[in-house]
């Protein structure tokens, strides 16, 4: 992300194009190696068409190249069903809890690109926490959590449930003034973050994290996520899950961080 005013991130082009991967053809390959000398394969042969070739007397036929291509499915399968195992030995071990911040650690630090600016670029797990050096184009963690409490959100671009977290959150801001909301696009395009900030009208700040460093540095397994802390970044409660994703199920955990439960608008 680049920084015109104070070395909150690290300059780079929004959308990179990944090279494709080239991979060897095993037919092609099969026919790197050249014939033995005398080989009568080199000369031209006087054989009808449509007939198989003969084979000189004294000599093996070539043994057969074996296309593994059909089966590369199949090792795309057992590979896809492997990970699916891990993932739900995971979830059946240590619940949904294993991600995120848990309650009592403080917020780990970053700052990254509002997407809603000109600000390009990856995020930045070492900002400054100084305002005169902020950039305000970008989402301070560490001076956010100084002016008071703050409810963090975690989405994907491409899942509805986590986008609608969003949305939620967009609704409780205008219910309670007094706190801080944000979200984080992880692993997310500049440009596509500030479409859904068009499209959903939302007016809280919604930085992107287009390397994925936030969403590492906070552990983010799944989505919808949402960590809520108090003045000075010490988590409360950490949510996970689906159950999350709207207002009224958001309510009284948001309001929990005001101290004395009441509403403030």
């Amino acid at each position: 992300m680049s920084d015109p005013a104070g070395g909150e991130g690290e300059g780079r082009a929004d959308e990179e194009v990944r090279p494709s991967l080239q991979r060897l053809d095993p037919d092609r390959a099969a026919g790197i190696h050249d014939a033995p000398p005398g080989d009568p394969s080199d000369a031209p042969s006087d054989a009808p068409s449509g007939t198989d070739p003969v084979v000189p007397t004294g000599r093996a036929p070539a043994a057969p190249v074996i296309d593994t291509r059909p089966y590369r499915w199949m090792v795309g399968i057992i590979g896809l069903v492997i990970v699916l195992g891990v993932s739900v030995y995971l979830f059946a071990s240590h619940g949904a809890g294993s991600a995120g911040i848990t309650a009592g650690q403080r917020l780990p630090d970053f700052a990254a690109p509002l997407a809603a600016t000109n600000l390009n670029g990856a995020a930045n797990d070492h900002p400054t926490c100084s305002a005169a050096r902020h950039d305000p184009r970008a989402l301070n963690v560490c001076l956010m959590v100084r002016r008071g409490p703050l409810v963090l959100s975690f989405f994907v671009t491409g899942a509805s449930q986590c986008v609608r977290q969003v949305s939620a959150l967009q609704t409780l801001a205008g219910r309670y003034p007094s706190l801080q909301f944000a979200a984080v696009a992880v692993s997310a395009s500049h440009r596509a973050t500030a479409a859904l900030v068009r499209a959903h009208h939302w007016t809280i700040p919604v930085a992107y994290d287009s390397d994925g460093r936030v969403g590492a540095l906070y552990g983010v397994a799944v989505c919808p996520m949402v960590e809520l802390a108090a003045r000075g970044g010490v988590v409360r409660e950490r949510l996970v899950g689906n159950r999350w994703q709207n207002a009224a199920a958001l309510a009284p955990h948001v309001r929990a961080l005001l101290g004395n439960g009441s509403s403030a608008g």
